[in-house]
């Protein structure tokens, strides 16, 4: 599913990743760790094709980072939920709006959207709440939303980015019990974080990296 080999990624002398080589199967859900700076979202942007490697060779899905052309970054990224620590929803737009903006992108039927969108709503536990506004909503409730707009797709790679770090204890907890049954439905998961209770708690395999290196795989 995702194969790096012996990937660098610099920004002039900054060394963002240095020389990451790892493999990660179908279905796995793993956790991206580490100090703030050691590479974890420059990982997870990488994944999502937001940056290209300096050096070395990432496979998504078969598909080589590193040669992808612009217009075909679109294509990949339908095979790529992201859900990020500020959720970034839009607060003109009802919960249901939100979620489905990505199917209406693509043209999408209605009815195949409202269907879409009803189901992921209730993967999250926000049945019958498509209605509602954003800003109406505690942030556990924001995320989940964030988490039903990156399901949508019924993406093979789900990326999350610090989805848990604005939340409180209990709320974070809820989140990362939507991430594991969205992983048992065939889903891969990653999560970069750095919440040692919650991945204690979770217990899945860790990439770690320290200074752009991964020292635990």
């Amino acid at each position: 599913m995702i194969r790096a080999y012996h990937v660098t990624k610099r920004y002039g002398d900054v060394h963002a990743l240095r020389d990451v080589t790892v493999k990660l199967g179908k279905g796995e859900f793993c956790y991206v760790t580490g100090p703030s700076g050691a590479g974890k979202t420059t990982m997870l942007k990488m994944l999502y094709g937001s940056v290209t490697p300096t050096e070395g060779k990432l496979l998504v899905g078969g598909v080589d980072i590193s040669k992808l052309s612009r217009r075909r970054l679109p294509y990949l990224r339908r095979n790529i939920g992201i859900v990020f620590q500020d959720f970034k929803l839009i607060p003109s737009r009802t919960l249901s709006e939100n979620v489905g903006l990505a199917l209406e992108v693509l043209g999408t039927s209605r009815d195949v959207i409202d269907r879409r969108v009803n189901a992921v709503l209730s993967i999250v536990g926000l049945r019958g709440r498509g209605h509602e506004y954003p800003m109406t909503l505690s942030g556990g409730e924001q995320q989940r939303v964030a988490v039903a707009r990156a399901i949508v797709n019924d993406p093979s790679i789900l990326l999350a980015d610090e989805p848990t770090g604005n939340l409180d204890g209990a709320m974070a907890i809820e989140v990362m019990e939507i991430l594991q049954a969205i992983n048992l439905r065939g889903t891969t998961v990653m999560v970069a974080t750095h919440d040692t209770g919650l991945m204690n708690r979770f217990p899945f395999r860790k990439l770690r990296f320290e200074a752009g290196r991964l020292v635990e795989s």
